[in-house]
Parts: structure tokens; C-alpha cells; sequence
């Protein structure tokens, strides 16, 4: 859901932790900001564990908002007659069952592998913890403020949102508990209040956010299997509850599937193929980029980041192309070229800034890495594409992938 732009490596935005053993068990909290970090005050000094406020780019996991004015005219049963209440009635139905409302209970196995991670490996679960419960927080945030807007509009839609915004709440709270394994916490309600929110217009939410669960629901399914099979990379129990939190953002992305066939205007045309394709490039290209600077990560769990991150891209382009009028080629090896190609390119990128150089001659030098990675962007949205998708692609059926 992000475009492009090289970020920091996770070692400069870690934070620096106290021993694990020392005997404190004081709790550091996390705040996240797009600001630059006020300078402690003399009264309080700032302690070894400290978190340094995370920087806000492209790659960084974001808030989203949107005209919810067009998204209640889109969803008023008056105006469009293409909404099948049924459908949405038989979607509500499965939210309903939550059936992960017990699953998601911890146990005095998770402190004591925190407590038996060390060095490097340590620093980098923090930053895994911290991403994706800032992750899941953003989707929380739109998708109960869409259940509020749209509640009088269309009441099962908006009870749909509304219960997609518990799943997400329940996943963000269950990853902060995770930090509090590490002796940190997310300080959420900071967060919603700091935090920068990009606008996108309806129908880019549902490019976006369909991808979005798409991708997590195959990141975490491919998690799950490889642990299962390999469990001596078994280093921190949150992943062995991947395989029934995989199935929420399966839901969820299901939901926003027939969103779209609701809006065959968003499907239908030349236009929505160009945006179909921009947007899988977009997403597909943010992980790429965003796992090729974490390696060490995917290595500590046993996983070869590019083969990883190719997998879930081409199940991910595969299970998108049921829905979307165009997908990218990606099983065409010229994709992974193009996007090892810019995985270097960002690279340079990263080192001229962290490089002593003053900021003109930095930006100097970015001019022509910005150029060649726009270049590859644009070669590989210019591929041939694949023409897929059907808005009268079978009708809903609560189903399970595997």
C-alpha cells in the first residue's frame, strides 16, 4: 500500500536494549512519529532502551483515510443497485462466527523464548513486533471509522467493517503484547493522534487494502508451513499462530473482493487495469524492497528472503488475478530481474545517506539512482500484462485456502 523510496536499515532504527537478565522489569513505551523526536528533558534522562522515534517514509507501514462522503454514496442501496445484500449478508455471517475468538492466548512460552533471544536476532524481532502492529493498528483506524460512517447507509456493510476492525484490533493488541516480552510497548493512542495519514480515493482503498490482506493472508501461511516443517527455527511462538490469523485477513480480503464487484466501474474499463497493474506493482515492490533490507530476519527464521518474497508475490498475483481486470507478469523472469535490479539501486540509495556527505551533495548524487530506479518502475509496469479478473467471477462461498 506504499510507493517507493529507500528507507533506513533496521539496525539504525532498533532500539538499544538494557540486558535481558538485569532484574528491572520496567516498561519502555514506543512512540511513533513523522515529526523529528523532542530532545529529552533535563529533569528525566533518557534511559539505555530508549526508542528512537521511527522515521516516516514509503517503505514505512502507513494511515490511511478517504472520502467516506463517496463511500456512503457508493454503498447506499438506493443508488447502487449492484449490491447484493446477500452476499454481504452471507460475508457478515462468517465475521460473525469469529472463530478466532479464543485463539489468540498467550503463555509463559513466549517471555521465555523474548528472554533466550540475543544480539542482533533480538534487535530485529523488536522491529518485526513493531512494524506490523503499527501495521495492524492502521487497518483498525480505517476500518472502524467506515463501520461508524456507514452504519445508517448500509448497516451490514458497516457491521462488516466494524468486526474487520476487531480482528485488526485483536492482532495489533497481540503483537504489543509481544513487545512486552522485550520490556516495550506502542504507545497506540499517541500514534493515531502523530501520525501522518495518506488520502486515497475509495476505489485505490480497495486495490490497496484488497493486496494488502491478500499478500498477509500468503506471508503468513508460508511462515506457518516452513516452521512447521523446519521446527528448529521455531525461535519465538507468535508464528505458530499464523496458520488461523492468516485465515482473518483471507476474510477480509474476501470482503473487499466483493466490494469491487459491487463497483464494476472500478473493474471494467482501461482505466482499471492501469490502476490494477500500478497498484500490484506498488505492493509487490514495497515488500521486495522492505525484505531485501531485512535478510537477516527471514535468515533467523531459516528462509531465503528472495525465494520467500517471490512466492508470495506469484500466489499472491494469482489468487488477485480472480478479481482484478489486469495483473503484472510476474512468473516472467524478467520481473525478478527488474526487481533485484532495484533492490541495488536502493541500496546505493541507502548508502549515500548514510554517507558524511553535506545534504547538497547528497541529493546530487541521489538524481541519478532516483532516475534509474523510477526506470525500472516504469519497465516493468510496461511489461506485458496478463488479462484476468471477472466481476461475475463465483459468487461468495466461505472458503479456506490452502
Amino acid at each position: 500500500m506504499a510507493l517507493v523510496k529507500p528507507i533506513s536499515k533496521f539496525g539504525s532504527t532498533t532500539p538499544k536494549l538494557s540486558n535481558p537478565r538485569a532484574p528491572t522489569t520496567k516498561f519502555f513505551t514506543i512512540r511513533m512519529s513523522a515529526t523529528t523526536p523532542q530532545p529529552p528533558t533535563t529533569a528525566r534522562p533518557p534511559k539505555k532502551a530508549a526508542k528512537q522515534a521511527i522515521k516516516e517514509t514509503l517503505l514505512a507501514p502507513r494511515f490511511y483515510t478517504t472520502d467516506f462522503d463517496e463511500m456512503e454514496r457508493l454503498f447506499n442501496t438506493q443508488i447502487n443497485k449492484n449490491l447484493k445484500q446477500a452476499e454481504f449478508e452471507a460475508l457478515l455471517q462468517e465475521f460473525k462466527t469469529d472463530y478466532n475468538q479464543t485463539h489468540f492466548v498467550r503463555s509463559k512460552e513466549f517471555k521465555e523464548a523474548a528472554d533466550k533471544l540475543q544480539g542482533p536476532l533480538r534487535q530485529i524481532f523488536v522491529e518485526f513486533l513493531e512494524r506490523s502492529c503499527t501495521a495492524e493498528f492502521s487497518g483498525f483506524l480505517l476500518y472502524k471509522e467506515l463501520g461508524r460512517r456507514l452504519k445508517k447507509t448500509n448497516p451490514v456493510v458497516a457491521e462488516i467493517f466494524s468486526l474487520m476492525s476487531r480482528d485488526e484490533a485483536r492482532h495489533a493488541g497481540f503483537l504489543n503484547k509481544g513487545l512486552s516480552d522485550f520490556n516495550l510497548a506502542l504507545d497506540l493512542g499517541f500514534l493515531t493522534k502523530a501520525r501522518k495519514y495518506t488520502f486515497f480515493k475509495p476505489k485505490f482503498i480497495f486495490y490497496a487494502t484488497y493486496l494488502s490482506e491478500k499478500i498477509g493472508y500468503w506471508r503468513y501461511i508460508t511462515i506457518y508451513r516452513h516452521l512447521k516443517a523446519n521446527p528448529e527455527y521455531q525461535c519465538y511462538p507468535i508464528f505458530k499462530y499464523f496458520e488461523n490469523w492468516c485465515q482473518d485477513e483471507n476474510r477480509h480480503g474476501d470482503f473487499f473482493s466483493a466490494l469491487m464487484k459491487a463497483q464494476p466501474q472500478f473493474l471494467n474499463d482501461w482505466k482499471a487495469k492501469l490502476w490494477a497493474r500500478f497498484f500490484c506493482l506498488s505492493v509487490y515492490v514495497t515488500m521486495y524492497l522492505n525484505d531485501c533490507q531485512r535478510t537477516a530476519f527471514y535468515e533467523g527464521i531459516g528462509l531465503n528472503t528472495k525465494e520467500f518474497d517471490m512466492h508470495v508475490i506469484i500466489e499472491t498475483n494469482r489468487t488477485t488475478a480472480r478479481i482484478f481486470p489486469a495483473v503484472l507478469d510476474v512468473e516472467n523472469p524478467e520481473f525478478k530481474t527488474k526487481l533485484d535490479r532495484m533492490v541495488e539501486i536502493n541500496q546505493k540509495l541507502l548508502a549515500v545517506g548514510e554517507s558524511l556527505d553535506i545534504p547538497l551533495v547528497k541529493n546530487i548524487k541521489r538524481i541519478p539512482l532516483i532516475a534509474a530506479l523510477a526506470s525500472e518502475l516504469l519497465a516493468a509496469y510496461l511489461m506485458k500484462p496478463i488479462e484476468s479478473g471477472s466481476v461475475d467471477y463465483a459468487e461468495f462461498e466461505p472458503q479456506v485456502v490452502y
